[in-house]
């Protein structure tokens, strides 16, 4: 039996979400050759972006085409374009008190269907498949056309289910942004080798 996060989960502060993905399973699945794939990996890094009060995320503006899976139900994938050279995926989550929020995966430790991911990204060191938020959407076969997905349900080509829980957790500011980088809204499971990067910093 699967045990896919319900959107009750994601119906909390962003911040405290994107604290509890840290060890829970992405998963994706699609169909290769003809035959259905799973390919997972559990979380081991994630960044909390809010509403108009967060200067570094892309709901700061308001309600646009590209961010309105922020606003809408929680539970969804954003998945958008950056850098001009990779995908990101986020999940939506936020307070039914704010208007928006959504939670971006950094970083799996591959976990199901390795070799296919090892292929999807023309890579054959583990470690760094999936550590950062374009090489894991690329070994994870994920684009835009999974923009809006439903990953509360285990029949989503995208969701996330139980997966284990570290022994600790720590929170740094957020990492490749100029924009409110006071906001310690960036978790990390401290003992993994699969983060995206190694940083100085102090236990909360």
């Amino acid at each position: 039996m699967i045990d896919c996060i319900d959107k009750e989960f994601y119906s909390r502060p962003t911040a405290v979400v994107a604290r509890d993905l840290v060890g829970m399973k992405l998963v994706r699945s699609l169909v290769v050759d003809g035959l259905k794939s799973r390919l997972s990996g559990i979380i081991v890094e994630t960044e909390a972006y809010g509403g108009r009060d967060d200067q570094a995320s892309h709901a700061r503006v308001g309600l646009t085409p590209r961010n309105s899976v922020m606003f809408g139900q929680v539970g969804r994938a954003y998945v958008y374009f950056t850098y001009g050279n990779h995908f990101c995926v986020n999940v939506s989550a936020r307070s039914p008190k704010q208007p928006a929020g959504a939670v971006l995966i950094r970083a799996l430790e591959p976990a199901e269907g390795i070799a296919l991911m090892k292929s999807n990204r023309n890579q054959d060191d583990l470690y760094s498949l999936a550590s950062g938020p374009g090489r894991l959407t690329r070994s994870m076969g994920i684009t835009p056309t999974l923009n809006g997905v439903d990953m509360t349900r285990s029949d989503s080509e995208l969701f996330i289910e139980i997966g284990r829980s570290p022994r600790r957790i720590i929170s740094t500011p957020r990492i490749g942004i100029t924009r409110a980088i006071e906001k310690r809204w960036r978790f990390i499971d401290p003992s993994s080798i699969h983060v995206s990067r190694k940083t100085r910093i102090n236990v909360r």
